[in-house]
């Protein structure tokens, strides 16, 4: 199949794209600058900025697929904006091309008014997408834990940098990470399973844990014991704070991560285990994976 990635230089793109080529599959990475790009043995590269539409003129040309893996949050505090212009650019672009299939990788979490913004783009971005003439296959995920992957590292280095850790109520808000393998097992899975078009999945590991467990089991990964104290006193936004103190996440990213702690991410809907049957990774493999990489 002709699949287009966008978003090949990021944390998931830059994994699921040698994994496309081993499963058969034809790659072209979409990237903005390609001269600073080194892409894997016999992937085409075409240059395309989703927030500049002319720049994407024949990048879709015989695409039969397309991963839709970009995302702002980086980019500042204007991320939401940018997401939504890149979605509408990308879902116009791809379906004056004819293209068949677009998978996107969104956020897990319940729907409504008390969805951070940060989980309430994804979602947005998921309608946009929606709006294209292609049939388009959404997987929904938590905290992705791998080496490069924001979420984990703001868990990483709370859980070796602190030997005690105050911590507001969100401590005690459950979520189903999932390893960063078994992401892109599912990624390319789908595009094997026909009846996957045009549906969503939820998709987690085997374990739903509060973050609390998650930074308990994490230390204990890394050979360290903290003494988490959960408080109802200390604010999201105090924590915005102390985590700025403690970790290297940019701000512009660990905030709006932060502020979304207060949303259970759990998978409801597990149909997707049926149409693409992985092992999945356990949670303490996947964080001593993630820790020597």
């Amino acid at each position: 199949m002709e699949v287009l990635v966008t978003g090949a230089t990021g944390f998931v793109g830059s994994r699921l794209i040698p994994e496309l080529i081993a499963a058969g599959h034809s790659v072209t990475a979409m990237v903005r600058d390609p001269s600073t790009y080194d892409p894997s043995e016999g992937v085409d590269v075409v240059k395309g900025d989703l927030l500049d539409p002319p720049t994407l003129d024949g990048d879709f040309d015989d695409i039969e697929a397309a991963f839709y893996l970009v995302h702002s949050l980086s980019a500042g505090s204007d991320f939401a904006d940018r997401d939504r212009r890149a979605a509408r650019n990308f879902a116009e672009t791809a379906s004056a091309a004819g293209v068949d299939r677009v998978i996107y990788l969104g956020g897990l979490g319940e729907t409504g008014e008390g969805l951070s913004e940060h989980l309430r783009s994804r979602r947005e971005v998921e309608s946009y997408l929606a709006e294209g003439d292609y049939a388009l296959t959404t997987l929904r995920a938590a905290i992705i834990i791998g080496s490069e992957s924001a979420s984990f590292r703001m868990v990483r280095q709370l859980s070796r940098r602190l030997p005690v850790m105050i911590t507001p109520k969100w401590v005690q808000t459950e979520c189903q990470p999932i390893a960063i393998d078994d992401v892109v097992a599912y990624l390319v899975g789908v595009l094997d399973v026909p009846e996957t078009a045009g549906e969503t999945y939820e998709i987690g590991g085997p374990e739903v844990l509060t973050y609390g467990q998650m930074l308990r089991r994490t230390a204990e990964q890394l050979g360290r014991h903290p003494l988490i104290v959960p408080v109802p006193v200390l604010s999201p936004q105090l924590s915005v704070y102390w985590v700025d103190l403690v970790t290297d996440v940019p701000k512009h990213v660990a905030h709006p991560l932060i502020y979304g702690l207060k949303n259970p991410v759990v998978v409801t809907d597990d149909r997707i285990r049926d149409l693409v049957p992985i092992e999945l990774t356990p949670f303490d493999e996947a964080v001593r994976t993630a820790i020597v990489e």
